[in-house]
């Protein structure tokens, strides 16, 4: 399958499963992490997709750095070129 193909099929499951997904972690396991791989990242390869990630603009609070959710690593060739 080809990204439009790819990004088709996600939009139709979204649909599915949107009364469905309720809270963060639902949302990123049936939403989010599904359209990171539909982009073409290795969801399990921690050097592309680095989940809890405390960035370098990171802020204390409550004694712990907040974390991004989800931080995408930088040199990640483009898997799909056409269109």
């Amino acid at each position: 399958m080809g990204f439009t193909e790819d990004i088709v099929k996600l939009s139709e499951q979204v649909r599915k499963r949107f009364d469905q997904v309720v809270g963060e972690e639902a949302t990123k396991m049936a939403l989010i992490v599904p359209f990171l791989s539909a982009l073409g990242y290795d969801v399990y390869d921690p050097s592309e997709v680095m989940p809890e990630y405390v960035a370098d603009f990171a802020t204390r609070r409550a004694g712990q750095f907040e974390k991004v959710d989800y931080a995408l690593g930088a040199c990640k060739k483009i898997k799909y070129q056409s269109f």
